[in-house]
C-alpha cells in the first residue's frame, strides 16, 4: 500500500451487552443525537494535496496512558479476543472492499469497568475505493441499496461494527461524543497512523463542549432516574451515571473532549475522599461480578450524583459551540479517496 504524501497519509492498515441486536442496530442508525457511547455504529495527484501536512498534536490530557500491566488490567482484551478481532477486520476488508483506517474497542471494556462476562465492542472506520462513492444509484452490490454502515452478526460475545468515513466525518462535523470517544480508547486495534492523526486533529477543531456537556448530562439523568431509585441497584448502573456526570465536569474544566477511560476522570477530578472510595469500591466489585449483579444502595455515591445533577440542571454552564470549517472535512475526505491502496 502506498501513501498518499500530500495529505500526510502513511501506508499500512489502520459494556454492556444490549438487550438485542435489534436494539443496537437502531442505535446504529442515528445520527449525532442517537447514542449511547458504546452503541454499535449502526450503522496519482499527489502534488495538489501536499499543502498542508498534519501538524504535531496539542497535549491532550484525556490522551494519557498507563503502564501496560495496568492497561490490562483496567483494559482487558483476551489475546484469543484480539486475533478474533483482526480476523473480522481483515475478512470484512475482503468481502467489502474496504479499507479499515482505524479500529478500536468500545463499551464497557474501553471505558474500563468491564466485567468478566462483558460484551467485546470492536468499533471502525472505513473507507471505500473511490468509485463506490460515484455511483448514480448509490448501490453496494446488485440489488442492494448503499450503507454507510457494516456490522457483523454478533457472535457469543464479540461484536465488531463500524462506519463508513464519510458518515464518521459528518458526524466529526456534528462533535458526535461516540465518535469522539472511540479516537481516544484506549485499546487500539489497529489504525492508519496518519489518517488517524488526522481525524484526531478534525474532531479538535470540531469538538463543541456545549453539545458534548448536554449529551452526558442527558445519558446520566435518564440513567439516574430509570436505575438509580431503589434499595439495591445493578452495580453497573452506578458506573453508568457516574461517567456521564464526571464527563460533565471534566467538559467545564478542561479545554480538550473527556476521554473514554473512566480512569482518566476519576484521576483528574476525584483523586481523592469518600466518593473516589466508594468508586473504587464499586470498580472492584463490577470487574469480579457478572454483569446483571446488583448490589446496595451506596448513600455517598447516590447523594454524590443527585448533587451534581441538581447542581448542572439549575446552573448549566455558559460553553463555546465548535469552531470546524466544512471545507476541512472535505478536503480530508477527498485526498482519503486519492490514496492507493
Amino acid at each position: 500500500m502506498r501513501g498518499l504524501a500530500g495529505h500526510g497519509f502513511g501506508g499500512g492498515g489502520l459494556g454492556d451487552r444490549r438487550a438485542t441486536t435489534t436494539l443496537r442496530r437502531a442505535r446504529a442508525r442515528g445520527g449525532a443525537g442517537n447514542d449511547t457511547t458504546g452503541a454499535r455504529p449502526g450503522g496519482g495527484a499527489r502534488n495538489a494535496a501536499r499543502a498542508r501536512l498534519p501538524g504535531p498534536a496539542r497535549p491532550d490530557p484525556s490522551a494519557a496512558r498507563d503502564p501496560p500491566s495496568r492497561l490490562h488490567e483496567i483494559h482487558p482484551i483476551a489475546d484469543d479476543k484480539r486475533r478474533a478481532v483482526l480476523d473480522a477486520l481483515a475478512r470484512i476488508e475482503r468481502e467489502h472492499d474496504v479499507r479499515v483506517v482505524y479500529a478500536c474497542e468500545s463499551g464497557s471494556r474501553g471505558w474500563g469497568f468491564s466485567s468478566p462476562d462483558s460484551d467485546y465492542d470492536a468499533r471502525f472506520v472505513y473507507v471505500h475505493r473511490q468509485p463506490w462513492y460515484l455511483a448514480v444509484n448509490e448501490r453496494t452490490g446488485p440489488g442492494e441499496p448503499q450503507r454507510d454502515v457494516i456490522e457483523l452478526p454478533i457472535e457469543a460475545d464479540l461484536d465488531v461494527a463500524g462506519w463508513d468515513l464519510r458518515k464518521a466525518l459528518r458526524l466529526v462535523s456534528k462533535s458526535n461524543p461516540t465518535l469522539l470517544e472511540w479516537l481516544r480508547s484506549p485499546i487500539v486495534y489497529r489504525q492508519d497512523e496518519a489518517m488517524a492523526a488526522e481525524l484526531h486533529r478534525l474532531a479538535e477543531r470540531f469538538y463543541s463542549p456545549v453539545a458534548a456537556w448536554h449529551h452526558y448530562l442527558s445519558l446520566a439523568r435518564g440513567t439516574f432516574r430509570s436505575h438509580l431509585g431503589g434499595d439495591s441497584i445493578r452495580t453497573k448502573k452506578y458506573l453508568y451515571v457516574l461517567r456521564p456526570v464526571l464527563a460533565c465536569q471534566w467538559i467545564e474544566r478542561e479545554d480538550s473532549a473527556p476521554p473514554m477511560a473512566f480512569e482518566l476522570l476519576l484521576d483528574r477530578l476525584l483523586p481523592d475522599g469518600p466518593v473516589r472510595e466508594a468508586i473504587e469500591e464499586l470498580l472492584v466489585r463490577k470487574r469480579r461480578s457478572a454483569e446483571i449483579e446488583a448490589g446496595p444502595r451506596v448513600p455517598a455515591l447516590s447523594d454524590f450524583l443527585a448533587a451534581q445533577l441538581e447542581r448542572m440542571q439549575a446552573q448549566p454552564p455558559q460553553l463555546k459551540p465548535g469552531q470546524g470549517r466544512g471545507d476541512e472535512l472535505d478536503e480530508f475526505f477527498r485526498a482519503a479517496l486519492r490514496q492507493e491502496w
